[in-house]
């Protein structure tokens, strides 16, 4: 991965229509994963909102390919960077953009992240929903470019 910070650059181009697009939510936090799709599914997403890594692991080992996935580190059991490590060494989601979206701000937990080669990273506590939106579209048309 280059040098360039896991955060999106400030373009001002307008990303393409969500119609059609799959985007991904891996979060315990059943309060969170509803004001997501919500958010998500009015920009016109196809949502899929999954409550635990193990749940995730099972849909998109069935063959789920999402365009977009958004991922909490702190998940009881295998944690979100876990989850994200076996994605990446299994080559689940080769297409997929892959984001960090958690309350773990530490150097250490962005330096793992970007180590994994994430596409993201998205502090939750300091983004309201429509900037998670705006922020996972600016990400996912920076990653296409």
């Amino acid at each position: 991965m280059n040098d360039a910070p896991l955060t999106s650059s400030s373009s001002t181009e307008q990303p393409t229509t969500a119609a059609g697009r799959k985007v991904m939510f891996v979060d315990d936090d059943k309060f969170l994963l509803d004001m997501y799709t919500l958010k998500f599914s009015k920009a016109g997403y196809d949502v899929k909102a999954i409550d635990s890594t193990d749940a995730a692991l099972k849909l998109v080992t069935a063959g789920y390919q999402p365009d977009v996935m958004l991922v909490d580190i702190v998940i009881p059991g295998m944690d979100g960077l876990q989850f994200v490590e076996r994605i990446k060494k299994e080559k689940l989601l080769p297409t997929t953009t892959v984001i960090m979206l958690t309350n773990q701000g530490s150097s250490e937990d962005i330096a793992r992240a970007k180590s994994l080669n994430v596409d993201g990273y998205i502090v939750k506590a300091t983004t309201i929903p429509s900037e998670v939106l705006k922020e996972a579209e600016k990400i996912w048309a920076n990653k296409k470019k």
